[in-house]
């Protein structure tokens, strides 16, 4: 029998691992890394439970083998082709029947193999309790500012061989505003986010801090899981700024695309209650004409620098004019430097 393990963060470097759960089971979220080789898809897990339920196990098993003894060399094939000479990990739900079955089917064709204890759900349980009491490896750099400023692309120009850029709004595929999803589509589960944001942190060197930005404890649809959004709160806090001017044109370069238009208008309803209804009518009819530093210039003013940090209970360890990019990274080098 193939030998069953339990899960630890070396395997993802040394293992091809590979997923045996659904297509729907594993675009929901799954290991680090890992290849979908699904040995029922979808509408075939439906029958077998339904089956299982209806009939008993004994039933479920054999139309199972009826459904799938076909694919097995195929199965086995292709996993071979994607490990490339690594040793294989299998998982499924609960680490049961469908890994163990290719687990069995590899073994037997005398590649190396290994089951993964308790399966996705193990790995699942670990993610949330490393959230549940995160305690970074190295210190978090978190950084703020009004809508508009730049963050995030200061954030992901930063020299990763001093820093490492972590974007949760990248991660989340939100920009964490009222405008935050207009031209992305956050079709991620929150697992599928917890899962990425873990494994980012486990990548993180030893010898350079964390920066991210600071997020309010959701992103969209999406959460910070676990103490995240406390930690961050607890961490060095970093406040950015940029003139008026600057702020209106990089809104306009991010948002002044035809495809968008759209999801402008909707996104300006969504507010429209917060804004008034004399101030909504001036946004709209800019928006209308298409006149998008006018109506960035109107968010900013009307909107945003009223409803974010109004009251800001914290002071900040430094303060970042975001104007160069450049400078403003040697600025936060030189104060990390004499901090440390």
């Amino acid at each position: 029998m193939p030998e069953k393990i339990s899960f630890t963060p070396a395997l993802l470097d040394s293992h091809c691992i590979v997923d045996v759960r659904t297509p729907l089971e594993f675009a929901e979220d799954h290991l680090p890394g890992a290849i979908n080789v699904p040995i029922l898809n979808d509408e075939e897990r439906v029958e077998i439970g339904t089956i299982h339920k209806q009939v008993g196990p004994q039933a479920a098993r054999v139309r199972g083998l009826e459904l799938t003894c076909g694919r097995f060399a195929a199965m086995v094939a292709e996993i071979t082709v994607q490990a490339g000479g690594r040793p294989v990990l299998v998982y499924c739900w609960r680490g049961g029947l469908r890994s163990l079955s290719m687990a069995i089917l590899l073994e037997m064709t005398g590649y190396p193999v290994v089951q993964l204890r308790g399966g996705y759900k193990a790995f699942r349980t670990m993610v949330m309790g490393c959230f549940e009491s995160f305690s970074p490896a190295v210190p978090l750099l978190v950084i703020h500012g009004m809508t508009g400023t730049g963050k995030t692309t200061f954030i992901n120009g930063l020299d990763r061989r001093k820093w490492t850029p972590i974007d949760l709004e990248g991660l989340a595929c939100h920009r964490g505003s009222a405008f935050g999803e207009v031209g992305l589509d956050q079709g991620l589960s929150q697992k599928r986010f917890d899962t990425l944001l873990w494994d980012v942190f486990r990548r993180a060197p030893l010898d350079r801090p964390i920066v991210l930005e600071g997020e309010s404890q959701r992103i969209g649809k999406i959460s910070l899981p676990g103490n995240l959004y406390a930690v961050m709160a607890a961490s060095c806090k970093v406040w950015c700024r940029a003139s008026l001017e600057t702020r209106v044109q990089r809104l306009s370069v991010e948002y002044a695309r035809q495809e968008y238009r759209e999801g402008m208008a909707i996104a300006l309803e969504r507010i429209r209650k917060k804004l008034g209804g004399q101030r909504y009518a001036e946004l709209k009819e800019l928006l209308d004409a298409w006149d998008v530093p006018g109506f960035g210039r109107g968010l900013i003013e009307h909107y945003y620098d009223k409803l974010y940090y109004k009251n800001r209970p914290w002071t900040p360890d430094v303060e970042l004019e975001l104007e160069d990019f450049g400078e403003a990274e040697r600025r936060l080098e030189e104060y990390w430097s004499a901090r440390n």
